[in-house]
């Protein structure tokens, strides 16, 4: 049994290690509310953007091309990790690394055996990973997700739509985490160039007729790009949703782990105190026989 000392210092150790992932925990409770409230902005605004799009195409025949509407002239795709320059999330970052290794050997396999895949990552913590499994990294965009703003999505989309004007990507495809609650985060996959004209399969339509300027076809070509840049901040900000509550979660958790393991110790504490007690008195009261027989 370990000794007295040795088990003091376990427990003052695990009680430090407690006293850090519980100001995590609350650090991250902060910040994920401040991220929950930029969420439920963005989203409404999006999810009108995309119904005003869907609306306007409607009134439009099948045949029509809209700008970026159509796969690259390149013969690459790009595949966009989205994660986090921090750990101690969980899952957070291994789920968006195991999903996109999936799709490598899925729906991209071809492309990926002939070398037209790319990976572009946003976050450190992913591109280790990527690294530890042998994934060559072609880009990294680690700044963009440290304090997203729109400035820097928008940058970041026009810079996108300009490659993939330019014949250097076929398909954008991201991978990220879609905020749910705190203790729920979903890996998503979404194709972000070639644009595809969003199916409205809940809430209103916009049915009423409006006398349009310039016309329905020049409204989308200008809405599109609004949509791309509008998208590329929305997945970074669900991102970073998702990040915070992650980390809430895995701390809350090791703080709960550091309590119980506290108790096993402490209760360890007590029975070799206890026993180191007994054997002084056995020990004392063995000389004290000696002594009388001596």
């Amino acid at each position: 049994m370990a000794n007295l000392k040795d088990i003091r210092t376990r427990i003052n150790s695990v009680k430090t290690t407690r006293q850090v992932t519980s100001a995590m925990k609350m650090v991250s409770a902060a910040r994920l509310k401040k991220a929950q409230d930029d969420i439920s902005h963005i989203r409404p605004y999006t999810s009108r953007l995309a119904s005003i799009i869907y609306d306007l195409k409607g009134s439009l025949g099948e045949k029509e091309v809209f700008s970026f509407s159509q796969p690259g002239e390149g013969n690459k795709v790009l595949i966009l990790a989205v994660a986090s320059n921090r750990g101690l999330c969980g899952g957070f970052n291994i789920n968006v690394v195991k999903a996109i290794q999936q799709m490598l050997h899925n729906e991209y396999l071809s492309e990926h055996r002939n070398g037209h895949v790319v990976i572009g990552v946003m976050g450190k913590q992913a591109k280790k990973m990527f690294k530890m499994r042998g994934i060559p990294i072609a880009y990294e965009f680690n700044d963009l997700i440290q304090h997203p703003t729109f400035e820097k999505a928008s940058k970041f989309a026009n810079q996108l739509m300009e490659d993939f004007g330019n014949g250097e990507f076929k398909q954008v495809v991201m991978v990220y985490n879609e905020f749910v609650n705190a203790a729920i985060q979903e890996v998503k996959h979404y194709q972000y160039l070639p644009f595809s004209v969003p199916e409205m399969t809940e809430g209103p339509s916009c049915t009423t007729d409006y006398i349009l300027e310039p016309d329905a076809v020049s409204i989308i070509q200008t809405l599109i790009p609004k949509m791309l840049r509008t998208m590329m901040f929305q997945v970074m900000l669900e991102s970073q949703a998702s990040e915070h509550g992650a980390r809430m979660t895995s701390m809350h958790k090791a703080t709960d782990n550091a309590t119980d393991l506290i108790k096993e110790l402490q209760l360890s504490y007590n029975k070799a105190r206890q026993t180191a007690i007994t054997n002084e008195i056995m020990e004392i009261t063995g000389g004290a026989e000696a002594l009388k027989g001596g």
